[in-house]
């Protein structure tokens, strides 16, 4: 069987994804903040991939500038545009998706509202939703969202309590829309994992990252070539009833600072100095603000270097097409392996008889 051969079983295994994204492979780029810019989307979607243009730092009108980029460059391929559904602006956001034609908008950061769901659907937008349990899978798509990205502890970023295994493990069999399987991934022999236990494709960034397209400066590159998977930690809660969704990241000085100031705002919360949405959202932006000086700036001591736990396996700076074309070729390689493995006519030794024991 030739290799033209087993890319259409692939597509057999992802067929439900690529249907539904539009794209060559169903293979997501996962929205980073200050680097799924126009250019790195572009790239990934021309790669045969599914770009993701990350909104949820954006102003309305910057994202508008994104969008518009991102067309004039993208080729006639499809992306899409993430969205944080507590951002203050999120209804100008919206209408800024609906006038520029967007096909595809994926919901971060909380559960979306029932009217967000449906104003996109009324203008033929596909929803996206996150669900970090099977409990909030089943919730998204009795409210219509119309795919999931099930995103487990491993990823970079803001982060869930489940592991992506278990998370796959327990929504794949239970919901009939697509599900995209995220957090930890970084190479195909796990997309094909995730393909053959039911998953519609995958979505990966951290592998994106060191892609020569990405416009993270050359010393956030170098960290995460430096890193290996134990780098990669949590940031954790200080009081259990105000509650902050933890960030995973490379360890440096600036998660250390910001401990400091995440206890300074529950601080200020407790003494009355400030409501709970908005002690929330100063310590979101601070995230925000770190992870710009690492990214853009190069600070990496001082800034936030969100990682997940594949780093370890992002060891070079490469262009999207060869970071595409190893992904699928591995997922390639796994299944001819699996199905030369089955085809074989292998016979199964006997068992031994079993030694006789006298018991006295």
């Amino acid at each position: 069987m030739g290799n033209g051969e087993y890319m259409g079983q692939l597509d057999r295994f992802w067929f439900k994804g690529l249907d539904f994204l539009g794209s060559r492979y169903s293979i997501l780029g996962g929205a980073m903040t200050w680097i799924s810019n126009h250019t790195l989307v572009s790239a990934l979607s021309r790669a045969g991939g599914f770009g993701v243009l990350a909104g949820g730092s954006l102003s309305p009108e910057a994202l508008r500038t994104e969008i518009k980029l991102t067309q004039k460059t993208v080729e006639g391929n499809p992306f899409g545009v993430n969205l944080i559904v507590f951002h203050p602006q999120i209804d100008a956001l919206i209408q800024v998706c609906i006038e520029m034609g967007v096909t595809h908008v994926f919901l971060g950061g909380g559960m979306p509202s029932q009217p967000i769901i449906d104003t996109l659907h009324q203008y033929n937008i596909r929803v996206i939703g996150f669900a970090p349990s099977a409990l909030l899978a089943r919730r998204m798509v009795r409210m219509g969202v119309d795919a999931l990205i099930i995103e487990g502890h491993e990823a970079g970023g803001h982060v869930g309590p489940i592991s992506t295994h278990v998370l796959a493990q327990e929504i794949l069999p239970i919901v009939d829309v697509p599900v995209f399987v995220a957090g930890g991934i970084g190479d195909g022999r796990s997309i094909m994992t995730y393909l053959l236990m039911g998953a519609s494709g995958c979505q990966l960034g951290t592998r994106f990252v060191c892609a020569s397209e990405s416009c993270a400066h050359d010393a956030f590159k170098q960290a995460f070539i430096r890193a290996a998977a134990r780098d990669a930690t949590l940031s954790p809660q200080l009081d259990p009833a105000f509650p902050i969704i933890p960030v995973r990241g490379l360890e440096n000085e600036g998660k250390k600072r910001f401990m400091a100031y995440q206890a300074e705002v529950i601080a200020a919360y407790k003494r009355n100095e400030c409501s709970k949405e908005k002690a929330q959202m100063d310590i979101e932006m601070f995230w925000a603000g770190a992870l710009r000086r690492a990214v853009m700036d190069g600070d990496v001591a001082n800034g936030s270097v969100m990682a997940g736990q594949s780093v370890g396996m992002v060891t070079k700076i490469e262009p999207c097409y060869s970071i595409v074309h190893s992904l699928v070729t591995q997922a390639l390689d796994h299944l001819q392996g699996l199905q030369h493995h089955f085809s074989q006519d292998v016979v199964a030794p006997a068992p031994e008889k079993p030694a006789c024991v006298l018991v006295r």
